[in-house]
């Protein structure tokens, strides 16, 4: 080939990507996919900013309280956290169904009766979750570490607000409100947490990880109660007052499925913490975490995708908009990875010194940080898929591939954590979250027909099918 074929072919290379980049950046800016944006955008910032309190919220605790105590704390934290997204029995994760369906239906009592009555559940059910396990917690008497058990007690007393603020999240985000529904919980509740205990040390007050937990109650309180009185005084300006109507049953039978989905994926990422504070000390557990939530950042970025485009996969798909539902889905996967990937380099680049914040001692994590990012990456290569085959039906599907990926980290936990320790448990998470991402991309395709996958070499020979069976 001639020199000047070459220069040609190159720069008609380099014309064609400028074009398709253009291209892509027009349609991210405008239409839909540039409202879907802006609200990723805005998701995206308020977690920018929680992650940043809340880690350096933790980074101040380990420092305050000691690796010993801080490891206490994250293991009570931890199943705090497990059984906090357990308590609501999966009633948030329904709302960016049955919000759209029920206001494009024009069935405003029955959207009346969810607004409210949804609430209403989440707030009992955590009520009776808390009362079951303080029950278990003074049964087991001896059987646990005797500075576990009060921080277990304020766990407890925690567990009915958390329900209420997983259902006003999901409420407040139905109707685009991602302010409301972020900032209590992801910002306002860690800064009245972190804010407190540095007034009370600075008053004299020493700190163990059971005063941390009583902290982190009154504070979990005092940000659900806001959220419900603001959220109650938004929803009077979008939907009139009137009689109210009840689908209890349905609410259940559709939360229930999602909500033993969720639970598997929460199980998926708490199980390292438990079952290496089993084998391995205290100190090693924080020094674990510490890695662990640090590369959590990167999650971030899933979250605040997923967290402003489920209910618009229930629109595509209650309109019949093929089409646009494929485009959607693919766009979703794009913004996940591409962002992720970004995030998880820098992160990776610059582990050391963000361990060091926590204490030396902190930085012989950076491995398991390492080993964790290959995990995050391969779930991000999906995108928010989890979220689509829920919203969509196939929360069966789903449930199975969590289940197949929780099997697989718990037996490789126990397999390798009690002779590797933190590094066993990081092989055992980032390979669980492999088979979880390759179960939810297969049921995408067979039971959906979408390609959830960052990478898709038949979609040039797909549109060429299309566009040759329309002429």
């Amino acid at each position: 080939m001639a020199l000047t074929d070459v220069k040609q072919s190159r720069q008609a290379t380099a014309f064609s990507f400028v074009e398709r980049l253009r291209t892509a950046v027009a349609d991210m800016l405008s239409g839909e996919h540039g409202r879907t944006q802006r609200l990723a955008g805005a998701a995206f910032a308020i977690r920018i900013a929680s992650a940043g309190i809340v880690f350096a919220s933790q980074a101040l605790l380990a420092r305050w309280i000691g690796s010993y105590q801080f490891g206490s704390y994250v293991y009570v934290w931890t199943w705090l956290l497990l059984v906090g997204d357990l308590v609501h029995l999966g009633l948030p994760l329904t709302a960016q169904r049955f919000v759209p369906e029920y206001t494009q239906a024009h069935s405003t009592a029955l959207l009346r009766g969810y607004l409210s009555g949804s609430r209403w559940l989440a707030f009992a059910a955590g009520t009776a979750v808390a009362l079951i396990a303080a029950l278990v917690i003074y049964g087991l008497g001896d059987a646990l570490d005797g500075q576990l058990v009060v921080p277990l007690y304020f766990a407890c007393a925690a567990l009915p607000v958390y329900g209420l603020t997983f259902m006003s999240d999901g409420l407040a985000r139905s109707y685009n409100w991602i302010n409301l529904a972020l900032l209590p919980a992801y910002v306002i509740r860690p800064l009245i947490f972190i804010a407190a205990i540095a007034g009370l040390r600075a008053a004299g007050v020493a700190f163990d990880a059971a005063k941390v937990m009583g902290v982190l109650v009154v504070a979990s309180w005092l940000a659900a109660l806001l959220q419900m009185l603001q959220l109650n005084r938004k929803l009077k300006t979008v939907v009139t007052a009137g009689p109210k109507s009840y689908e209890t049953g349905r609410w259940l039978a559709t939360a229930l499925p999602i909500v033993f989905v969720w639970g598997l994926y929460t199980l998926l990422t708490s199980t390292d913490v438990l079952v290496l504070k089993q084998f391995r000390s205290a100190e090693e557990v924080a020094h674990y975490y510490a890695a662990a939530k640090t590369l959590a950042l990167v999650s971030i970025v899933y979250f605040a995708v997923a967290a402003t485009t489920a209910h618009r996969f229930t629109i595509y798909h209650v309109a019949g908009d093929r089409g646009g539902l494929e485009a959607f889905a693919a766009a979703t996967v794009r913004w996940v990875f591409w962002l992720s990937l970004a995030f998880s380099l820098f992160i990776v680049a610059v582990g050391r010194p963000l361990l060091m914040l926590f204490g030396d001692e902190f930085v012989a994590a950076y491995p398991v940080m390492v080993i964790l990012a290959v995990g995050q990456l391969a779930r991000a290569s999906v995108g928010p898929a989890e979220r689509v085959l829920n919203v969509l039906g196939q929360q069966r599907a789903c449930a199975f591939a969590y289940a197949a990926a929780f099997a697989f980290n718990i037996g490789a936990c126990l397999l390798l954590a009690p002779a590797y320790g933190a590094i066993g448990a990081a092989v055992a998470t980032a390979g669980a979250f492999i088979v979880e991402s390759a179960f939810l991309f297969v049921i995408a395709k067979r039971g959906l027909g979408l390609h959830m996958f960052v990478w898709d070499p038949w979609k040039r020979q797909r549109e060429q099918a299309a566009a040759a069976h329309q002429g």
